[in-house]
């Protein structure tokens, strides 16, 4: 009989403690906030992140553009002057820093609606990235025949940092922002180009 009251009396014990830890709300902010703070730190971080991203995204769209209506305010391009469109490209994407991104200018005799034949081509590295006289597609919404287009390619590469924790192996993501751009001759009717090392030019192709 003792034995019986005991263990009823440390149930009770037990149900009264257990009631009264589940009434308790001391301690339940401090709870809330360690659940909800790794949160809260997530969404601040990738906002920022997507914010920044953004950014050089519309430099990179700027960059390019620059690049593209400085050439074709130019009757005639040489090693320099395409040269110094990679400082055009660096100046415009400031404060952001470039350390490793391409850039491809292209000089573009229209022949069909939305076809073309290269003419020059110049990259950040000084070389030709496409063959003279090559055949190349551009977009449907270009269909002038007999003109001059000068195409900027850019691509810059941006690490993207991803705090999740647990969800992520790795935290920071480098993504490619590519942006292509295409420009009507403004002087003249196309550029020339200075026979360069290494870069043939179709003599054919030398608009006034």
């Amino acid at each position: 009989m003792k034995v019986r009251r005991y263990r009823w009396a440390l149930l009770s014990w037990k149900l009264e403690a257990f009631s009264a830890f589940w009434r308790d709300r001391q301690g339940t902010g401090a709870i809330e906030f360690a659940i909800i703070a790794p949160l809260l730190i997530m969404a601040y971080i990738g906002s920022f992140e997507i914010s920044v991203g953004f950014n050089v995204a519309r430099k990179v769209s700027r960059a390019s553009s620059t690049v593209a209506d400085l050439l074709t305010q130019m009757p005639r391009v040489d090693k320099a002057t395409l040269e110094g469109m990679k400082t055009v490209a660096t100046n415009v994407m400031l404060p952001f820093k470039m350390t490793e991104y391409t850039l491809k200018m292209t000089g573009i005799k229209m022949t069909a609606p939305g076809l073309g034949v290269v003419t020059w081509s110049y990259d950040q590295n000084g070389t030709a990235p496409y063959k003279a006289g090559s055949v190349v597609t551009l977009p449907s919404d270009i269909p002038a025949i007999d003109t001059f287009i000068v195409r900027s390619e850019m691509v810059v590469p941006h690490d993207l940092l991803l705090f999740a924790p647990g969800l992520a192996k790795n935290t920071l993501k480098t993504i490619d922002i590519p942006r292509t751009y295409y420009s009507r001759q403004r002087v003249g009717t196309g550029n020339r180009m200075r026979r360069l090392p290494g870069l043939p030019v179709n003599p054919c192709h030398h608009l006034a």
